[in-house]
């Protein structure tokens, strides 16, 4: 849900709303959007709070991401694996390679 937020920032940045918004909802078309459930906020917490004890400020969005990726069990895809190697037991891929 995280991700679709952002992505759904992105288009109403956009100068180009109605061509994004249609090729978003293209994209996400066969896509099961998973709800941010308590476990996934109970992992958020916790990441934060340690990252934050270690002097290594993430933003909040991104730490949403990943604590959503951790607390479902899954793979998370990024091209930004430099960032977000740094949170412990979060898998990550990067298919733009």
């Amino acid at each position: 849900m995280v991700t679709f937020a952002e992505l759904q920032y992105g288009v109403e940045k956009s100068q180009y709303k109605d061509k994004n918004q249609t090729a978003l909802a293209s994209f996400l078309g066969p896509i099961e959007i998973l709800p941010f459930e308590q476990n996934a906020a109970i992992k958020y917490g916790s990441i934060r709070a340690d990252l934050e004890n270690q002097g290594r400020i993430r933003g909040a969005y991104d730490l949403m991401i990943a604590a959503h990726a951790i607390a479902e069990n899954l793979i998370l895809v990024t091209n930004n694996t430099k960032e977000f190697k740094r949170i412990t037991d979060l898998s990550l891929e990067n298919w733009a390679k």
